[in-house]
């Protein structure tokens, strides 16, 4: 673990030049006497650290050291240098690690750059009002699929009743803001959303799967399962030109737009049946109007009615 530590000391200096020991100390995750221990080992080694004393001293490499590389180009670095996905599944200090090996490999420009554009961009799960999902068993099903081992499930499918299913897990994917499982029950694909798995626990069986796998190829697949398996139904909306990116989203395609002369637009867009088509016209409010069918129109209807009797004003008796 000192070994590690030492390395990532120099590679932090070396892409952010002079820091204090308590900056490295609070980096690393060790005391400020380790650090000075630490410091004094490297420069036993012939390490160039040096001291600069005063208010705005630290340690800092001789100018012009450099340690030995990748061959990134500049757009590889900046695409690494700019992602932190690995921070969700638990692995964000041994990312951040990685990172500053990567850039101290890097030319003084490259850096920069690269540095740059990571400072500018960040990726958040939540938003303004929504925390993400905590998914209580990701770690569980995590360690399922980098060991090759056999988990065992209490799952809560959307019926909302749990059931126990002991599973050969493949591979993890984020999508939609979601975590989901991709696994095997006797030799037949399954999907998880890992946020409705209720209990996980870790066999000690080892999973029966390929040594090689495209998970992209089989999250694909599985999409187009999924959606040759639903109901589809093709409606003709009119809205409002700032809510044509909402639907654009929530359906499955949209198929055909135009202008009229009133200044909304009117759209033909594929959803995954009645339900799915009416719950985006309610999402929309009155900045839409579904034209048809007329089946799926007078669903809308039918349930503002019943909204509008549910919420109707309450006439208290005059007493």
């Amino acid at each position: 673990m000192r070994a590690d530590r030492l390395i990532s000391l120099v590679l932090l200096l070396r892409h952010r030049g002079r820091m204090s020991a308590s900056q490295l100390a609070a980096e690393l995750e060790v005391s400020e006497r380790t650090v000075l221990r630490d410091i004094d080992a490297l420069s036993t080694s012939g390490f160039p650290v040096f001291a600069e004393r005063g208010r705005h001293g630290g340690f800092e490499l001789l100018p012009g050291f450099t340690t030995d590389l990748t061959g990134l180009t500049a757009e590889e670095a900046t695409a690494l240098m700019s992602a932190d996905a690995s921070a969700s599944l638990g692995m964000g200090s041994a990312f951040a690690s990685a990172m500053r090996k990567v850039a101290a490999s890097l030319p003084d420009e490259q850096r920069r750059v690269a540095t740059s554009v990571a400072d500018r961009v960040l990726v958040r799960p939540e938003g303004w009002l929504r925390d993400p999902e905590r998914d209580e068993y990701l770690d569980v099903v995590q360690r399922g699929v980098f060991l090759g081992r056999r988990l065992r499930l209490d799952y809560e499918g959307r019926s909302g009743t749990p059931s126990v299913r002991t599973v050969d897990p493949i591979g993890l994917v984020y999508a939609a803001g979601h975590w989901y499982l991709m696994a095997t029950v006797d030799g037949d694909e399954r999907t998880y959303r890992v946020s409705r798995i209720r209990r996980a626990e870790l066999l000690d069986d080892d999973a029966r799967r390929s040594p090689k796998v495209d998970l992209g190829a089989l999250w694909d697949a599985g999409r187009r399962r999924f959606r040759s398996s639903r109901d589809t139904v093709s409606v003709r909306l009119r809205v409002r030109p700032d809510q044509l990116d909402h639907v654009a989203a929530t359906a499955i395609r949209v198929d055909e737009t135009s202008v009229p002369h009133d200044g909304w637009i009117e759209l033909d867009a594929l959803f995954g049946g009645v339900a799915h088509a009416c719950s985006t016209v309610w999402m929309l409010g009155d900045d839409c109007e579904l034209l048809g069918p007329a089946d799926v129109r007078a669903a809308v209807f039918d349930r503002a009615q019943r909204m509008m009797t549910r919420h109707a004003p309450h006439v208290r008796a005059n007493t």
